[in-house]
C-alpha cells in the first residue's frame, strides 16, 4: 500500500458514518468506499422489486461476511437470469471480498453493461481496479462514465482518489471539490480535497477544511491538523 493510501486512510478510519471501512488492512475494504449509503443499504436498494426472501438472504449472508456462500447464492440466481444487474452486483461484491478481483471485474462489467446510466456499476468498476492498484484503468472508466452520468459526485470522489494515488493532486482537488459543489456533505470529499491541499502546499486550505469539520466531525479534523503538522519541514 502506497504512503498516500495510508495517509488517507488514516483520515477516512475517522469517520463514524462510513460502514464499509472497518478496516484499513486490504484493499478490498476500500470497495464501495465512495457510496454513501454504504454496503448493506447499496445492495438492497437494487432488490426493491426481489422477493423478501431472497432480500433476507443477502442482508444475512452480507452480515456475516460469508462471501462464498454469498457469490453462490448470487450465481445460482444469475443461472436463473442473466440480465439481472443487481445479482452481477451481488456477486461482483462477493469476490471482491474473497480477493478474487478478476471475476469482481467481470461483473461489474456486466453491470455497466446492462444498467450503463446507472452510476454503480461505473463506480464498482473504477473502485475494484483502484482498489487492486490500477489507478489509470480507473481514471478511464471514471472519464467514460463521466460523459454518461449526470449529477454523481460518488464518481468524481472515486476519481479524485484515483489521481491522488497517482500524485497528480491538483487534478485531484478539481475532482474532490467538483464532487462537493454536488454534495457538500460528503465526508469523503472534504477528507481527500484536504489531503489534496496538503499535498500541493496549501496549508491555510487545508486547515480552513479542519476548521470547518471541529463540530461536525471532530476526529477528522484532528486528522487533517495531525497531517499538517507532519507535512511541514522539520
Amino acid at each position: 500500500m502506497s504512503a498516500r493510501r495510508r495517509a488517507v486512510l488514516s483520515l477516512l478510519a475517522c469517520l463514524p458514518a462510513l460502514p464499509v471501512l472497518t478496516s484499513c488492512s486490504t484493499p478490498a475494504q476500500l470497495l464501495l468506499a465512495a457510496i454513501p449509503d454504504g454496503t448493506l443499504a447499496t445492495l438492497l436498494g437494487h432488490f426493491e422489486k426481489a422477493a423478501t426472501v431472497n432480500r433476507q438472504r443477502v442482508a444475512e449472508l452480507e452480515h456475516k461476511g460469508e462471501w462464498v456462500e454469498l457469490a453462490k447464492f448470487a450465481e445460482e440466481n444469475l443461472d436463473k437470469d442473466r440480465s439481472s444487474a443487481p445479482w452481477w452486483m451481488v456477486a461482483g461484491y462477493a469476490y471482491s471480498q474473497q480477493k478474487q478481483h478478476a471475476r469482481a471485474i467481470q461483473c461489474f462489467r456486466e453491470m455497466v453493461r446492462l444498467e450503463p446510466d446507472a452510476p454503480d456499476g461505473w463506480n464498482l468498476l473504477a473502485q475494484e481496479h483502484l482498489a487492486i492498484g490500477e489507478p489509470r484503468r480507473a481514471i478511464s472508466i471514471i472519464e467514460n462514465a463521466l460523459q454518461i452520468l449526470r449529477d454523481s459526485p460518488a464518481t468524481l470522489v472515486i476519481l479524485g482518489d484515483a489521481n491522488s494515488e497517482l500524485r497528480l493532486h491538483e487534478p485531484a482537488a478539481r475532482a474532490y471539490q467538483q464532487a462537493l459543489d454536488m454534495n457538500g456533505g460528503l465526508t469523503q470529499a472534504w477528507a481527500g480535497l484536504a489531503r489534496s491541499h496538503i499535498q500541493l502546499g496549501r496549508m491555510a486550505e487545508a486547515e480552513n477544511i479542519a476548521r470547518a469539520m471541529d463540530k461536525s466531525h471532530p476526529d477528522l479534523a484532528t486528522a487533517i491538523r495531525r497531517e499538517i503538522e507532519g507535512a511541514k519541514p522539520r
